[in-house]
Order: structure tokens, then C-alpha cells, then sequence
């Protein structure tokens, strides 16, 4: 009978919507009208809750019949059977049923009395890793996060700082961390807040004179997770009540994890000790999203929302929408929108005016300033190293990919390319012989060149 269901969920379903989501479901039991589902994980419940019911709820009753209850089971801790928990379809969402996530939805409170072991960590559960494309730009961030989730002693990450311009992905990714934790160690006290709620509690502890009973609670917790942390400048009675949650939590080895948007040597209206504090552990960037992570982010949202995309508006989209994963978030919804609402088919054409209501999809002019910006923004390099004398072995190969391109792209000549590096014309030729080398046998380089000029295009 669950094969059955199978082949129809298969024959109403994207053929990738139905190997990520359906077909890891393991059928457990059929009794006295009481299906029960093994899933993978949480995450399949809430997923199937939140994007297929109405589908699926079709294809069991039509099955089983009218009257069948349908169960999930799954393993808190992946590959842990004795952490397995079963719970019923009761037509809501899962998110507010499952037991990470309480169905209170109130910011937490810290004059209320609570258990040690029952607090609302506030973490949103779309804001996995499952969720989270990956590239270059965002690597070593989400490898750093990986490493904290998934073992309690690494405590070389902490504290975490991460910074990075709006819309990179900043309050996913460090809310992934939390989930991860509560997913590995449910009984890890985790707490996810924003300076902004942060600032306002303490003013309310000030209020009714209960700062020891603010700080106290704060460090209580296990996982502090601060978003925004740029927000507490000039702030200085909250940074100060801060730096004492902080000071206590690290010298009892629990960990904390904060955005911004900026580094922290880059902030005003901060104490000094406290950004002394802030460099203590890891601090990594999140950069602007590269045309590989584009790509990913609007097939997998695509993707979540039923919606086929031919890799022509793909495309399209990833080389005009550059600065934002929620841009692109935003464009996916809005073609969701004319495909379901005004029934009109996703092409091209459909997707230029879409976007143009967003961006400027004029084409940009190419110069030896927007190739150098972009060539430094994808290797990681300060742009002014590019102009500098360094032969450091990736610095000299990034400045000779900003010749070539400049060549290959522009009317610049030899000689005027050279000019603005310091440089003979001699030296541009030679430059330019050597990627032409390269890329005639480096494959990994080859691949990096073609995404530079997709993002230059």
C-alpha cells in the first residue's frame, strides 16, 4: 500500500521534489487505521507538513481510506534509535508540536521563572544547514559553524563573530548552529536573540530593578546566540551588563556566537574591552554572494516552492541579482506569484520584468576597475594588494588574471593596463601568455575564469 502511494506521489511531483522528500520514507506499521512513517529527521516533518500536505493527505486516504491517522516517527540524534520520538498529524504545523521548538512564539523572558532545563532557544526551524547553500564565499563560515554544532569541546571557535553586508545569509547561518545543537544535545540550553530585544530587556531589568536576575539568566545559558551585535553601540549601561554575561560564559566554557555588519575593529560607540573580547576566538566573513551560490540559492528555493526553472532564467537571474540572497528569495516568490495567481508560463521575458522591478539589469560597463573589484572579491584579496608590489604567490596570480581579463575584455591597451599596476607592457604580455597556459590544462582555474566573467557579465 505505501509502494502504491509512492507511485502516485511520483506521478504528481518533480522528479527531484520526490527523491529528496518521499522516497527516503520508510513505511513502519499499518494498523487498526494507524500508519506510521519513519523520516530521516524532524526537518522531513516539518517540510512535508509545510509544502506537500494537501497532496499527500489526498494520497493516503485514497489508499488507506477515509478514516486512516497518520503517525511520524524519527531520531532526534541522527543514527540514535533510543532518542526516537513519535508524534500525530493533528492538521498543524509541526513546528509548533515538535519537541525542539515549544509552540510559545513570545521573545523569552528572563524575569520569568523557568526549569534549567526548559527554555525556548527562539531559533527559527527553516534556518538549518540542510537549508544553507554553500560556495566559495561562504566556506570557511559554514565549516567554522559545522565544527561548533557537531562537537561540544571545540571550543577554538569561541567566541564566533561573524560580519558581513545585509542579505548574505548572517541570522541563517548562525541560527543553523543552534538547531544542529539542539538536533545533536536537546538538553543544551540554547538561546537565540537580537541585540535589539537584548538592549530592550535589559532596560525593562533596569526598570524594575531586577539587572542581577537579567544577568543571571543570561548566564544560564549554554549557546548565546546575539544577532546584530552592532546595534549595542553607544550603548554603554547594556554593553556593560553584557561584558559580564560575556566574561561568564566564556570562562565557563560555553559558547557564544554573534553577527554584524561589520568586523569588530570597524565598530563605534564600543567599548574597547569588549572588542578585545570579540577578536578572542573566530572571526569570519560572509561575503556578498558569488554567481555558484546564486545559482544555488534560487534553484533550492525554486525548488521548496514547486516551481521549475529552465537554466536560461536561472542564469538570467543569478548575473543581474548580485547583492542579495533575500533579493533572489524575493524574485523567486514574485515569479511563484505570476505563475500561480495571473497562470502565466516562467520564461525569459517574465523573469527581465521581474527582476527589473528589483534591480538595474542595464548592462554593465566593463572596466579595469569593476574587473579588479571583482577578480579581488572572489580570491579574497584586499583590492589594494592588487595594486601593490607583493609577489605572494596568490596575489601575483590575481593580478594577472586582472591583466588578462582587462585585455580580453576591454580596449584597453598593453601599455595603459600596465600604467595602472606599475607596470611595463612587457610585463601585461607576459602575464596574459601565462593564464592562457594555465587554463589550457588547469581545470579547477579554468572553471574559477569562467565564473568570474558570468559575474562580470
Amino acid at each position: 500500500m505505501w509502494k502504491k502511494c509512492l507511485e502516485i506521489l511520483q506521478d504528481n511531483l518533480d522528479t527531484e521534489q520526490f527523491n529528496a522528500w518521499f522516497a527516503p520514507i520508510v513505511a513502519v506499521s499499518y494498523d487498526d487505521d494507524k500508519l506510521t512513517l519513519k523520516l530521516p529527521s524532524q526537518y522531513f516533518v516539518q517540510q512535508i507538513e509545510q509544502n506537500f500536505f494537501q497532496l499527500f493527505s489526498a494520497v493516503l486516504r485514497r489508499v488507506y481510506g477515509q478514516s486512516v491517522k497518520l503517525f511520524y516517527t524519527y531520531n532526534i540524534i541522527e543514527d540514535t534509535p533510543s532518542s526516537s520520538v513519535t508524534i500525530e498529524h493533528e492538521n498543524t504545523s509541526t513546528k509548533l508540536t515538535s519537541p525542539l521548538f515549544k509552540q510559545q512564539q513570545q521573545v523569552a523572558n528572563p524575569f520569568a521563572p523557568v526549569e534549567m532545563d526548559d527554555i525556548d532557544p527562539q531559533l527559527n526551524p527553516r534556518y538549518t544547514f540542510e537549508n544553507y547553500c554553500g560556495s566559495m564565499s561562504n566556506k570557511l563560515a559554514v565549516s567554522v559553524g559545522k565544527a561548533i554544532a557537531e562537537d561540544p569541546n571545540c571550543k577554538t571557535f569561541n567566541p564566533m563573530f561573524v560580519f558581513g553586508p545585509t542579505g548574505v545569509g548572517k541570522t541563517h547561518l548562525i541560527q543553523a548552529i543552534g538547531i544542529k545543537i539542539k538536533e545533536l544535545r536537546p538538553r543544551t540550553r540554547v538561546l537565540y536573540t537580537t541585540s535589539r530585544i537584548f538592549e530592550l530587556q535589559y532596560t525593562t531589568a533596569v526598570k524594575k530593578n531586577k539587572v542581577n536576575d537579567f544577568i543571571s539568566f543570561y548566564q544560564s545559558i549554554d549557546v548565546l546566540i546575539l544577532d546584530d551585535i552592532q546595534e549595542l553601540a553607544g550603548k554603554q549601561a547594556t554593553q556593560n551588563a553584557f561584558f559580564h554575561i560575556f566574561n561568564h560564559l566564556h570562562q565557563n566554557q560555553k559558547q557564544l556566537i554573534m553577527s554584524s555588519d561589520c568586523r569588530p575593529s570597524d565598530m563605534d560607540g564600543m567599548v574597547p574591552r569588549l572588542i578585545s573580547r570579540f577578536k578572542w576566538g573566530m572571526t569570519v566573513e560572509l561575503y556578498k554572494p558569488d554567481y555558484e551560490l546564486r545559482r544555488g540559492v534560487l534553484k533550492m528555493k525554486a525548488s521548496q516552492d514547486g516551481l521549475s526553472l529552465d537554466d536560461e532564467v536561472i542564469d538570467f537571474i543569478a548575473q543581474n541579482v548580485t547583492e542579495s540572497v533575500r533579493d533572489l528569495e524575493g524574485i523567486v516568490v514574485a515569479l511563484l506569484a505570476h505563475a500561480t495567481m495571473l497562470n502565466q508560463d516562467i520564461n525569459l521575458e517574465l523573469a527581465r520584468s521581474v527582476v527589473g522591478n528589483t534591480v538595474n539589469v542595464n548592462k554593465k560597463q566593463m572596466s579595469f576597475e569593476l574587473i579588479t573589484e571583482t577578480v579581488s572579491r572572489f580570491y579574497n584579496i584586499d583590492e589594494e594588494l592588487i595594486y601593490g608590489k607583493s609577489r605572494k604567490r596568490e596575489i601575483s596570480d590575481a593580478r594577472q588574471l586582472v591583466m588578462f581579463l582587462t585585455k580580453k575584455n576591454t580596449q584597453m591597451s598593453s601599455t595603459n593596463i600596465g600604467q595602472k599596476l606599475n607596470r611595463d607592457h612587457a610585463t601585461v604580455l607576459h602575464a596574459c601568455k601565462q593564464i592562457e597556459q594555465r587554463l589550457s590544462i588547469e581545470k579547477k582555474f579554468r572553471h574559477e575564469v569562467e565564473m568570474i566573467e558570468n559575474e562580470l557579465r
